[in-house]
């Protein structure tokens, strides 16, 4: 039977009955059907599943009562961030969905020399606020009790400029990038992979992530769609370094 996961910003405990958010009730009523006793399983992203019982379903809000608690050790074991040229429209919300699936820690959607997309303040706000609500519900279908972090949308020479000095491994997806996945070597503070938008990197886009020391990573010889490659990549080294 299908376990029904559902992300709340709430604090949890064994024993709390609570009124869900009410985007969370309408779906467990209106489109799930449930009624009162059937179990549910709530998580808020501090590492930890909640089985809970519906106590009663109404017009207006769903109360459950939480159970027991379930510490979940399911995060790779190679922390990955993911900064994404913004991709227009369903695109964007696919990666960063299936980006959340592959186990990905972090997601920075950067503005590059070719993006094609524009944002305002306004705009920004509300995109961030729809790719944090497409990472919570990919938790919920994949089971992740962590939740990735979805930082604002950002340029990339102001992202470069406040990255970490650390031993991160950093990297750039470009066709003509001669580090292979096989080859990398990651230390236990694991790695960032920058992937273009629509039209790719740009020259200074390129010049800029060598003077930070970012290496370039070459997938193969064909030449991927940027809904295609940071997935793939990903995949790749999950499958090498990682857990897949």
């Amino acid at each position: 039977m299908r376990t029904i996961r559902i992300h709340v910003e709430l604090p949890l405990a064994v024993g709390q009955e609570l009124t869900l958010p009410a985007q969370a009730g309408e779906h467990v009523a209106r489109v799930l059907r449930l009624t009162a006793g059937a179990p549910v399983t709530l998580f808020n992203g501090d590492g930890t599943d909640y089985p809970a019982v519906i106590q009663t379903v109404g017009k207006r809000e769903v109360t459950v009562r939480v159970e027991t608690a379930q510490p979940i050790d399911n995060e790779s074991p190679l922390p990955l961030t993911l900064a994404q040229g913004v991709a227009r429209g369903e695109k964007m919300d696919l990666i960063v969905q299936k980006a959340t699936e592959l186990g990905v820690a972090r997601i920075v959607p950067l503005l590059t020399e070719r993006s094609e997309v524009k944002l305002d303040a306004g705009r920004a706000e509300k995109r961030l606020a729809h790719w944090q609500a497409v990472v919570a519900s990919a938790c919920e279908q994949s089971g992740r009790a962590r939740v990735p972090t979805v930082l604002p949308a950002v340029s990339l020479e102001h992202w470069l400029r406040e990255l970490p000095r650390d031993e991160v491994l950093r990297l750039a997806l470009l066709p003509e990038g001669t580090r292979r996945a096989s080859e990398l070597r990651f230390s236990a503070a694991g790695g960032v992979l920058v992937v273009g938008p629509e039209g790719g990197l740009g020259h200074r886009d390129t010049a800029a992530l060598a003077e930070a020391g970012f290496e370039g990573l070459r997938l193969g010889p064909r030449i991927l769609r940027t809904e295609t490659a940071g997935l793939a990549a990903l995949a790749a080294l999950q499958a090498l370094h990682g857990d897949v």
